[in-house]
């Protein structure tokens, strides 16, 4: 019975790097809408949308993980010779999964900083805008002289 728990964990393990690695892709393609100067913002949202589906997927790996192991752990700790090679196996799983989270942050750092840049150079751009669209009005009433009123004298005697 203790064998197809540790199985179980191995499996888990298996399938976590396996989203780790889902990730990664969805951190690439992140990375390159965001060096791209007309991203549409509905790209974006999709993909942070599929990355949150993923994350969560990863959560409950390992809440599944956590709640399996807890049944094991002492069988493990008190027999380990018995289980050497499953227990090798879940250290080596362990590994690659640390290497690909260390990936993932290291990813999602870079990241952030170009949505910094990117969401700083948009706000520039609305202001540019902005700015302009208040010219243009600004111009056109001049034209129309909506905003004009005629000169006047005013009779200060009495």
């Amino acid at each position: 019975m203790q064998e197809q728990y540790i199985e179980i964990l191995i499996q888990s393990l298996k399938k976590k790097l396996e989203v780790l690695h889902k990730i990664q892709a969805m951190n690439e393609e992140q990375r390159i809408l965001l060096l791209d100067e007309n991203l549409p913002p509905e790209d974006f949202e999709k993909n942070i949308q599929r990355k949150a589906e993923l994350i969560e997927e990863m959560n409950l790996l390992d809440d599944g993980f956590d709640e399996v192991y807890q049944r094991v752990r002492d069988d493990l700790l008190q027999n380990q010779a018995a289980y050497k090679q499953q227990i090798e196996q879940l250290q080596e799983q362990i590994r690659d999964v640390t290497a690909a989270s260390s990936q993932v942050r290291a990813q999602e750092k870079r990241n952030y900083d170009l949505a910094v840049k990117k969401f700083s150079s948009v706000k520039k751009q609305i202001r540019e805008v902005k700015a302009s669209h208040k010219a243009v009005n600004q111009y056109y009433q001049n034209m129309m002289k909506l905003n004009f009123i005629d000169p006047q004298f005013m009779d200060n005697k009495k």
